[in-house]
């Protein structure tokens, strides 16, 4: 078994990481690592230690993967870092690549060929970045010593001329047999140069392409994002002397030869001196083919199964429904009780399988809205009766307060909208306790339409918040309670799915507000009147 040069440092909080990850480098021949669980153990490990790769999971609880790694970039600014990340922490991820210059980030659950090869190819990277400093600072070196002795400068320059000569050699030796495509632009998008992947990507000749745009090769299935392809202000995609580095994802490249529209993730650098603004761009361009068709295979599967297993779930709350009204005889009330509880079991399942078939439709783009006009205030108050008699158990004050006019109507898919409000009332009440008070406040303002619901519950920590939109997360880090974890997931994409936005705003043992706007709603008849409001 052949042995690897190189230190890695590992940390997860979750100890089955670790041991995973210790077997999994022991096998394959690297025998300079070490693992950590608490992310405080290891920047004080790597004050003294330096690594050639770090690896990091992303949620921690004393300290995050970002923060983490941030303070790893302070101690070594040029070793190479990989972020561990669930499916849907991609954002976080891309936070990561353009705040702290994260090397790669790998999703949960890895395939072990595809982690190897970016722990080798990061450890090569991180010692390349330190060949490159050393370089350089052997240019530096050389200057002085020109200034220094003066008389020997013709042969002097002859010799750092063939050192440059190597280095520019073996600098394009890495461009032109790179694996992804690298494209050189201005900044109107004008191509300046590529690499031979790029030119295999689209089809084109290097010669070909620098009579071309960006814009002509690559496009994006989101309107905004190919409307900021030019800025008159600075560079193509708002690159300017503030704003250097932007990482494109969802773009496709049109292959000229085979009409191939090849999904990839693009990132792009300016090029230029200190305080000037750039003029040219240098971009890597991914093919992300495999990557997308093995999220499709997945995502389809993931539909198929849980709906294969809603016809089988109705039957048995079908059959438990016949038990318990008696259709096949009297039944003694410890039948009734453990029945009773086999149909919740089965309703709540169903319910989960429901949720991820929702999932799925949001995600996958398969969902469309249904819109028609009809009474914001009508399906406010039908949401309010159906929420209050939970309300009522925990005599909680439930109160409605509201301005807008039974006849003013908006144009929206009316039983998503519901869906979207009668859980976070939903959730008000769950999370109120006894004796508590919660308000619903729907109102037009300046033509935007704002419904909120306000409770005086234990409220969410502040750290917790961004979690809470978030797939299969229930708002807390803490604790896990009852629920699937995708109901405000769902609220979200739907509340977008309109053009809207949903956010919330919580203290700690004071309440939690969850709100959400639509803009530009259509006024379709009178307007708003005086209103009124409903106490329960």
């Amino acid at each position: 078994m052949s042995m690897y040069k190189g230190k890695i440092v590992v940390v997860d909080d979750e100890k089955i990481v670790t041991s995973a990850f210790k077997t999994l480098l022991k096998v394959e021949g690297f025998s300079d690592a070490a693992f950590f669980n608490n992310p405080l153990d290891a920047v004080e490990y790597l004050k003294t230690n330096a690594p050639d790769l770090v690896v990091s999971d992303f949620l921690m609880p004393e300290m995050n993967g970002l923060e983490f790694l941030t303070e790893v970039k302070k101690l070594y600014p040029e070793v190479s870092m990989i972020l561990l990340t669930g499916y849907a922490d991609k954002e976080n991820a891309i936070r990561a690549i353009n705040e702290v210059g994260l090397y790669k980030y790998i999703e949960k659950p890895w395939d072990n060929d595809d982690l190897l090869m970016n722990i080798k190819n990061g450890i090569e990277r991180s010692h390349l970045l330190s060949d490159l400093r050393k370089t350089i600072a052997e240019l530096e070196d050389a200057k002085l010593k020109l200034q220094a002795y003066s008389e020997n400068l013709e042969s002097l320059v002859a010799e750092r001329t063939a050192e440059l000569s190597e280095a520019n050699a073996k600098l394009s030796g890495i461009v032109n047999y790179c694996a992804d495509g690298i494209i050189i632009i201005d900044k109107n998008g004008s191509i300046i140069q590529v690499n031979p992947a790029c030119e295999n990507l689209i089809g084109l000749s290097q010669k070909a392409l620098q009579k071309m745009k960006f814009q002509e090769i690559a496009y994006s299935h989101k309107p905004e994002m190919n409307s900021s392809t030019s800025n008159p202000e600075g560079g193509i995609f708002g690159l300017n002397a503030d704003k250097t580095e932007v990482f494109l994802r969802d773009y496709f490249i049109v292959n000229k030869l085979s009409k191939e529209h090849i999904p990839v993730e693009i990132s792009f650098a300016a090029i230029s001196a200190e305080n000037e603004m750039p003029e040219r761009y240098v971009g890597v361009i991914r093919d992300v083919s495999v990557q997308k068709e093995t999220e499709r295979l997945r995502d389809d599967f993931i539909a198929t199964l849980t709906h294969d297993l809603r016809t089988p779930l109705l039957a048995a709350i079908q059959t438990l429904k016949f038990f318990l009204e008696g259709a096949l005889g009297e039944l003694s009330e410890q039948q009734k009780v453990l029945l009773t509880t086999m149909l919740g079991s089965n309703e709540d399942l169903l319910g989960l399988v429901n949720a991820l078939l929702e999932v799925y439709r949001f995600d996958s783009g398969k969902l469309e809205l249904c819109k028609t006009s009809f009474s914001f205030r009508n399906l406010v108050e039908q949401c309010y009766d159906e929420i209050k008699p939970l309300a009522q158990k925990k005599n909680i004050e439930f109160v409605l307060d509201t301005d807008i006019s039974p006849e003013t109507e908006i144009f929206a898919d009316k039983a998503e909208l519901k869906r979207v409000i009668i859980n976070l009332c939903g959730n008000a009440v769950n999370y109120t306790n006894k004796d508590g008070r919660i308000e619903i406040v729907a109102k037009i303002q300046s033509g935007d339409l704002i419904f909120s619901v306000t409770d005086n519950g234990n409220g969410i920590p502040k750290e917790d918040l961004p979690l809470l939109f978030k797939r299969f997360s229930q708002g807390t880090s803490r604790k896990r309670s009852t629920g699937t974890g995708l109901g405000l997931y769902l609220s979200r994409q739907i509340i977008e799915a309109h053009g809207g936005k949903i956010w919330a705003e919580s203290k700690l043992d004071k309440g939690s507000e969850f709100t959400f706007l639509l803009t530009n709603v259509e006024e379709l008849k009178k307007g708003i009147k005086e209103g009124q409001k409903i106490d329960g």
